[in-house]
């Protein structure tokens, strides 16, 4: 008996089917939490006596040390085993979901989302790691194609989730939902998983280099949240912050080249394949996680819509995308991926370009067509896009492939939300200062007098019409600048040579 065969041997079919379904489960856990929050902003920015930008820490801080904890992910399973990392993580995660819900503060709050995206980072992996390792071959695809939908469900369930508790119930139970799921995967874990724990081995780790990371990125993420309110680089803390950033980037790459075990396997941005493979996902990952901050936040601050109808529109993307990810795959062996990928970025692009024609006057139906048919393109996109960059790796850089894929898409959703919402709210500024330049609003204030109103509620009247044409002129500008971005990224994804058809995406996450 071979040892995969042993391994397989260790669980029964049942055992292993359960065991199946937690970690599928424990998956959509941590990808519901990365857009649970975001049409929570409001009801937690109101609760807590801040702003809607400040509140965008929720989202940003999560993400960011999700990404940072990534790459640690292949050195804690050789050290201290794949089961017993995977339970702790888990365990961590419910504890800090548990803090997040009771936080009084922003600054409570912000740290226990910390502490959530450390322990999220290795769920996913490990995770899918643990899959591979109980599943024999001739069913690991359905198990994998069960984890996969997991994936693709947690976009789209968090904004409809997270908006029907804070609409019904109160935005600390987006975060208290997790913990019984998070109880019944670690007792679930320990039940079912220990016969396949992992041999354990003292293997170095790069501390410089976490260090270095964690400074550089740390810097730049609190420079792009705190910019917008400090005028940007007019302050020197901005600039100073800008400045370390930078050079805590350079000397993390020259760190990282030159170290024998790196944290992050920078080498592999030597395949011309992979480097703009990354890039394109850089791209379009951030535009088009553009539209799950943006919309929510617009339709319940200007538009008078409830947070749960607010994720609903949010969430039919992701719908969408459930329907065509079957035909995705199948279609990876007989389409060259880089025309997939380039038809379906440019689809995306094009549903951008209708979505920047949106008015104040704008129905639910005309915001809900684009958003659905633009997640028919998602899988064409995504699923490709593993195969492109995995297959211009060598086959022993696949895992830090995989894992460095998985820290740039994580790292792209923490900036552009903060970069996003910098540029609406300047959008938003101009386009209030240009209306107020050229308004004429004599006529407006005689028949608003006419009608009953006072001096004040006239000018407030008009000056909420004026609020709320510029707020949708800006995300109407946003919409516009991801279809360039888009279209641009539909054009890069050609540098790419050819991705070879026999590529083992398991070790993507």
């Amino acid at each position: 008996m071979s040892g995969d065969d042993d391994i397989f041997s260790r669980l029964s079919p049942r055992s292993r089917t359960l065991a199946g379904l937690v970690l599928a489960l424990s998956n959509l856990m941590v990808v519901l939490d990365l857009t649970i929050a975001n049409v929570s902003v409001p009801h937690i920015a109101g609760n807590l006596g801040i702003s809607p930008d400040q509140g965008t820490w929720i989202i940003t801080s999560y993400a960011v040390a999700e990404a940072i904890c990534v790459p640690l992910t292949g050195w804690l399973a050789q050290r201290f085993g794949v089961v017993r990392v995977f339970t702790l993580a888990m365990a961590g995660f419910g504890l800090f979901s548990l803090l997040c819900g009771l936080s009084t503060t922003l600054g409570m709050l912000v740290a226990c989302r910390i502490g959530q995206g450390v322990c999220g980072g290795p769920i996913m992996p490990m995770s899918q790691t643990l899959l591979m390792r109980i599943f024999p071959p001739e069913t690991r695809g359905r198990a994998m194609g069960m984890w996969a939908m997991t994936t693709l469900m947690g976009p789209a369930l968090g904004p409809i989730v997270g908006g029907y508790i804070s609409d019904n119930w109160s935005w600390h139970w987006i975060f208290f939902i997790n913990l019984p799921i998070a109880i019944l995967c670690v007792f679930a874990a320990q039940a079912l998983l220990r016969p396949v724990e992992t041999d354990t081995a003292h293997v170095p780790i790069d501390k410089v280099g976490l260090m270095l990371l964690v400074f550089w990125i740390g810097c730049l993420q609190i420079m792009l949240d705190i910019g917008r309110d400090h005028d940007w680089f007019a302050d020197p803390m901005i600039v100073a912050l800008g400045l370390l950033a930078f050079i805590g980037f350079l000397v993390f790459i020259i760190w990282e080249l030159t170290e024998e075990h790196p944290v992050v396997d920078l080498r592999v941005f030597r395949h011309v394949g992979f480097s703009s493979g990354l890039f394109t996902l850089c791209l379009c990952y951030g535009s088009y996680f553009a539209s799950i901050v943006v919309i929510p936040q617009w339709l319940q601050a200007s538009m008078g819509y409830t947070a749960t109808w607010a994720g609903i529109v949010t969430a039919l993307t992701a719908m969408a995308a459930l329907f065509t990810a079957p035909i995705a795959a199948k279609l990876m062996s007989k389409v060259d991926a880089r025309l997939l990928i380039s038809a379906a970025v440019a689809w995306i692009g094009i549903m951008s370009l209708l979505r920047a024609n949106w008015t104040s006057g704008v129905d639910f139906t005309a915001m809900a067509i684009p958003q659905f048919v633009q997640g028919f393109a998602l899988p064409f996109f995504f699923i490709p896009l593993t195969t492109l960059t995995l297959g211009s790796v060598l086959p022993s850089e696949t895992a830090s492939a995989a894992g460095l894929q998985n820290f740039v898409r994580t790292m792209a959703t923490a900036i552009a939300t903060s970069l996003v919402l910098t540029e609406w709210s300047d959008s938003q500024r101009v386009s209030r200062n240009e209306m107020a330049g050229v308004l004429h609003p004599d006529q407006t204030q005689s028949l608003l007098s006419g009608l009953g109103f006072s001096a004040d509620q006239t000018r407030q009247t008009i000056s909420n019409l004026v609020e709320q044409e510029a707020t949708v002129i800006a995300v109407d500008h946003i919409f516009l600048l991801s279809a360039v971005i888009l279209f641009a990224a539909a054009v890069v994804v050609w540098i790419a040579p050819k991705p070879r058809t026999d590529v083992d995406t398991s070790a993507a996450h």
